[in-house]
């Protein structure tokens, strides 16, 4: 009986959550061109953590007043680069 209580309390954090997430992309969707949202949903298949990530990135920027024009895919693609942790270069070297 535990257990089924507590799977329901994870359920109902999962809908929650994905609540908060679909109110996030509506007010950033309204800030984006058509481009820039055809990309979003491209980085929601492939990679669902960076693209709430973004999402929330861009949704704060609108509440803050620091984003006041549309995003276009450049400006996205460019916030997608600068929030990518960067890759580390691994030199093999033989004697």
């Amino acid at each position: 009986m535990n257990n089924l209580k507590k799977i329901q309390n994870d359920l109902k954090e999962q809908i929650k959550l994905q609540q908060q997430i679909v109110a996030l992309e509506n007010i950033a969707k309204q800030y984006m061109t058509n481009e820039a949202i055809s990309r979003y949903g491209n980085l929601k298949s492939a990679h669902p953590e960076l693209a709430i990530q973004v999402i929330a990135i861009i949704a704060q920027g609108i509440e803050m007043g620091q984003i006041k024009e549309k995003i276009s895919d450049e400006q996205f693609k460019d916030l997608l680069i600068r929030i990518q942790k960067p890759k580390r270069d691994i030199k093999i070297q033989r004697k």
